[in-house]
């Protein structure tokens, strides 16, 4: 698989849901806001484009909210404190190209090939930063693992 930059390794389909959630739980621990609330769907599985029939990646995008927006301001800048310390390597940071210019963060765990990427979505003059006034203020999360091989036997059509 040359043209992944590394050899994947082979997990089952729930050993990588199962390793998604890991990650985003570490993420949320990360983040520091226990009061706060999460989005519910677990991780999801897609084909990798470079071997559809043998290689699936997993996703885990889920938000936190219910909390003020200092709140949410000092857990983003917790996460952005604590990635480099655990190991990942902050790739991209700082306001992002939308209307509102989103805080955002990109960062990469290559011991476990993973990747998170958050935004904080905080309130902004409605009119002028295009946000509707009911938009909830919230951490977005979204986690994506590298390329993994499904083991011999594995059929990944219809697996999501």
């Amino acid at each position: 698989m040359d043209d992944l930059g590394y050899t994947p390794t082979t997990l089952g389909v729930e050993e990588a849901r199962s390793k998604t959630k890991d990650v985003s739980s570490q993420i949320f621990d990360m983040i520091g806001i226990k009061q706060g609330k999460t989005t519910e769907p677990g991780p999801s599985i897609s084909p990798c484009e470079q071997d559809p029939e043998r290689l699936f990646l997993s996703r885990h995008p889920w938000s936190l909210y219910g909390v003020s927006e200092e709140e949410l301001k000092q857990g983003f800048a917790r996460l952005r404190e604590n990635l480099p310390k655990r190991g990942w390597k902050i790739v991209e940071y700082g306001p992002n190209k939308s209307a509102a210019r989103t805080l955002e963060l990109t960062a990469d765990f290559e011991k476990e090939r993973f990747s998170v990427n958050a935004e904080l979505n905080i309130g902004g003059e409605p009119e002028k930063d295009h946000v509707s006034a009911d938009d909830e203020p919230l951490i977005l999360v979204n986690v994506v693992s590298g390329c993994f091989r499904a083991p011999e036997g594995t059929d990944l059509n219809g697996i999501y």
